[in-house]
């Protein structure tokens, strides 16, 4: 599958973004999928993840209850919605995808996906 992540900008602190990532081929709901950030001089993060079926959603302590993730499988998209952005939350953010079932832990874990899109910059401004 291939991923192509947009929707990122420039923003005001305490401001809102949305994410889009749309996935090619016709198995977008056979993937679990999630989001991770990379700020500059740091390693990437785990951010959020969603499953399948878009009944189980995760999330970063740092993000949770600001950030919210869905999914719409008849379009392939995923979505990252990004409220009362903070400065440290300036990154590239990177969408990805996993075919395997495995475990929750695996949603957080940035070795158990298999495909990645190309990053779209956040920059919150304060």
């Amino acid at each position: 599958v291939q991923l192509q992540a947009s929707g990122g900008g420039l923003v005001q602190a305490g401001g809102s973004l949305r994410l889009s990532c749309a996935a090619s081929g016709r198995t977008f709901s056979s993937y679990g999928m999630g989001w991770f950030r990379q700020a500059p001089g740091k390693e990437r993060e785990f951010v959020g993840a969603i499953s399948m079926s878009g009944h189980s959603k995760y999330y970063a302590a740092s993000v949770k209850g600001r950030f919210n993730i869905s999914r719409d499988n008849a379009k392939n998209t995923m979505y990252l919605q990004m409220n009362s952005l903070k400065s440290e939350d300036t990154a590239v953010y990177y969408c990805a995808a996993r075919g395997s079932p495995g475990t929750e832990t695996d949603y957080y874990t940035e070795r158990a996906y298999d495909f990645w899109g190309q990053g779209t910059q956040v920059t919150v401004s304060t």
